[in-house]
Order: C-alpha cells, then sequence, then structure tokens
C-alpha cells in the first residue's frame, strides 16, 4: 500500500568502481552485490525532496528539501535494488518520519541548494548528534539531452530500481516504489568536498566517477517490510 508521494528533482548519480569484495563485507545476511562489468558501484546521489506529502494529499502542503545519499546496487530476495548506507536531509520532521516509517539511516543536516540556469550547487553539512561528521559541496549539470536509457546499460542499470533495502539492529527491511522510466543525460560536476566515503567507513575511490543528471520523477512510496 502507498504510503508517500514525492518528487525526485534535480538528481546527480555520481558512481565509482569499487571492488566487489569490499561492498559485500558491509552488506547485511540476505543480500548479494550487483555488479556490471564485474565490479559494485558506491554513488553519491545529491536531489531535492519535492512535495513530500501522504499519500492522497494535495502537493500544495508537502515539504521540500534537500537530500543526499550514498547508495550500492544489490539483490535481495525480492530482486534487484539499492542500498542505502546513509541519507542526509534537511528536514527534522521529514528525517524522523523516515526513520520511523522506512527504517531508513536518515540524518539531519543544513543544505542549501542553488539553482543557476541549468547548474546546480549543492552544499550539506550534517548536524546529526552521535555518528560521524559529513560535509559535501559540490556543482554540477547536465550535458545533453535528458531521454530513457536503454535496456542492457550501464545507464539502465543504475538508476532503473524500484526497490530499496535498509538494515536495522538485527533485520533487514525492504521497501518498494513506483514511478514512470527515469530521463536521463550525462553530466558535469565538481566535488569539492566529499566526505560520504569517509563517513560511511570506506577508502576514497581513486577513479574518475560516472555522471548522470536527471530532472527528476514523481514517486509513490510503500511502507516497508521486513525481509
Amino acid at each position: 500500500m502507498d504510503v508517500v508521494s514525492m518528487e525526485w528533482r534535480d538528481v546527480l548519480v555520481a558512481s565509482w568502481p569499487v571492488d566487489p569484495d569490499v561492498i559485500a563485507t558491509r552488506l547485511p545476511a540476505g543480500l548479494d552485490v550487483d555488479t556490471f562489468d564485474g565490479r559494485a558501484w558506491l554513488s553519491v546521489v545529491p536531489f531535492v525532496m519535492g512535495d513530500v506529502r501522504p499519500f492522497g494529499v494535495p502537493a500544495s502542503i508537502g515539504r521540500t528539501f534537500g537530500e543526499l545519499n550514498l547508495r550500492t546496487y544489490v539483490t535481495g530476495d525480492a530482486g534487484h535494488g539499492v542500498f542505502f548506507f546513509n541519507l542526509d536531509a534537511n528536514d527534522r520532521l521529514g528525517v524522523a518520519l523516515a526513520r520511523l516509517l522506512f527504517r531508513l539511516p536518515y540524518y539531519r543536516a543544513e543544505m542549501r541548494v542553488e539553482r543557476r540556469g541549468d547548474t546546480l550547487d549543492f552544499r550539506s553539512h550534517r548536524t546529526h548528534s552521535g555518528v560521524s561528521d559529513l560535509d559535501f559541496d559540490a556543482t554540477y549539470r547536465p550535458v545533453g539531452e535528458p531521454e530513457e536509457p536503454a535496456p542492457g546499460t550501464f545507464e539502465e542499470f543504475l538508476v532503473e530500481r524500484y526497490r530499496f533495502y535498509a538494515a536495522g539492529s538485527s533485520r533487514v527491511f525492504r521497501g518498494e516504489v513506483s514511478h514512470d522510466p527515469w530521463r536521463v543525460a550525462h553530466a558535469d560536476a565538481t566535488f569539492r568536498t566529499n566526505d560520504l566515503f569517509a563517513a560511511n567507513g570506506f577508502e576514497h575511490p581513486n577513479s574518475v566517477p560516472h555522471l548522470l543528471y536527471s530532472p527528476g520523477v514523481d514517486v509513490t512510496a510503500e511502507q516497508v517490510r521486513v525481509v
């Protein structure tokens, strides 16, 4: 049953290749690393959560705020999905509800998202107590016109995911989302500060990231269930 409606706007998916064994050691039982061309991937994803509200409620009363997450790609009992290591957001109520309803590792942060034409400036500073510091400062923009990724491409592997997993203290939770197919373009990005890897216990990859931009999608999400 759908419980939340929202928009995901101005999405950057910056993805670095990682040894699958590195990811495997960080996944809970029941999840396996999903690879493309034999490599696992870690993606840094800044975007705007737009008009977040209970399902069936008008968008005009929704809440809009920035979000920043680090995710990888997995297979589980129900198929392919993403696994979140962290989700930072600058909405205190949204963080509290997401932690309660979706069992996701959400953390409070102060964020500033500014648009200049087709360019986004995205800055985040984690303020959640009791967890690692995390700062992020980047600028990104699309290159070319967004279009649906072709089947079997790396772009499809990264974005066409309608399921997410998260780990609780001793359980794994799964949620489902619904939306139209993504439209993505290649992107340019400059990362001035990027603490997501260090904050989650990873070494920063030495490679150049693969960059995608999407104007976004309208999304509905179901309540999570225990795997």
